[in-house]
This record gives structure tokens, sequence and C-alpha cells, in this order.
């Protein structure tokens, strides 16, 4: 099993520490696991992206043209990462600021609220935790508890505390994922 995701959106987001979460979810799920950021000289409000590559077999390249899961939280990424979700693969998005909503008819499709619910949540922090329960909803490829031990290593000693808040997100958003379009698996 190999995925190749690719998580795009602003700054500030948590797009970035959303893929070391991830990455870090993968080792300590045995894993090969490639974590290749990207993003402009602004903090807080510049694009940002990253690759997370996931796989039983060992990783020759960080960097991809196209993408088994697009994770989208905003219309740049949107508009620039669509037609690059391969056929068949899957494209999740938060609805909040996209104002063209994906159109291809040969994706599966979800949507996750996470802005909404992270405010609802009494902590708008908790955005990138939902939309990755919401992934990990829709793409079961890391376990739940291999998902808190990536916490517990990606995130530093004195954030521990927060460790069971960014659970109950990753609930939050398994619990809220809406299907969009799910296109029949091709049978061989």
């Amino acid at each position: 099993m190999t995925e190749e995701i690719i998580i795009a959106g602003f700054g500030g987001q948590g797009v970035l520490s959303m893929g070391k979460i991830l990455a870090y979810s993968g080792v300590m799920q045995d894993q090969e696991v490639a974590w290749f950021p990207s993003y402009g000289p602004e903090m807080r409000g510049g694009t940002a992206n990253v690759t997370v590559i996931l796989s039983d077999e060992r990783i020759s390249s960080p960097v991809l043209h196209e993408f088994d899961t697009a994770i989208i939280l905003n219309q740049q990424s949107m508009t620039k990462f669509e037609k690059m979700v391969k056929p068949g693969g899957t494209l999740l998005y938060d609805p909040n600021g996209v104002v063209k909503h994906p159109s291809r008819k040969d994706i599966n499709i979800y949507k996750v609220d996470g802005a909404r619910l992270a405010v609802e949540m009494g902590n708008p922090l908790t955005f990138n935790m939902i939309v990755l329960g919401a992934f990990l909803k829709a793409k079961p490829v890391i376990k739940l508890e291999n998902v808190k031990k990536g916490l517990e290593k990606s995130l530093p000693e004195r954030h521990h505390k927060l460790i069971p808040l960014n659970l109950k997100a990753i609930e939050v958003g398994q619990a809220n994922l809406e299907v969009v379009q799910e296109v029949p698996v091709p049978q061989i």
C-alpha cells in the first residue's frame, strides 16, 4: 500500500503540522514515510502545502506531480491541486472560503466544515485535527492509536496536555465527514 497525499492551504491553518503528525503516525505504524513541506516567505496568510507519502515499500522520491489524495483548505489550493488528483483518487476539502467547488466526475469528493466545527468546539486551533479526522474516516490509512503516538512524537512535551483535545477534534472530524461524490471502484 502506498498513499501519496498533498495537504494545501494558507499558512496558519496547520497544514504543515497536519502533515507532520500524519508522517509521524505513519512511522509509528512501521511504514516508510516522506514529508516534503513547501511554503512561501509569509508565515501566516501565504500559501503552504506539504506532500506526505505513506508506504509499505521504500519511497524513491518525495517529489510528485499527481496524488492519491488532496486535502484542500482554500480556493487557491483547489484551483492548483484539484487537477492533480489521480482518477479514482480522493479530494477532501473544507468549504469555508472555497467559491469554486470541485467539479471532476472521476474522483471521490468529500467535505468537512472544519472551520465551523473548530469554532463550535471552542478552539479554532483544532481545525487541522478536525480535517485530519475526516481524512482518516474517508481513507483509514493510519490507525487511531498510531495517530495518538504521532501526536506525542510531533508535539513538544509542553503541549502534551493538548493531546486529548486533538483526539476529540479527530473524532469530531470523523463524525462530520460529508460524502459529496463517490466513484465506483473499477473491476479488474
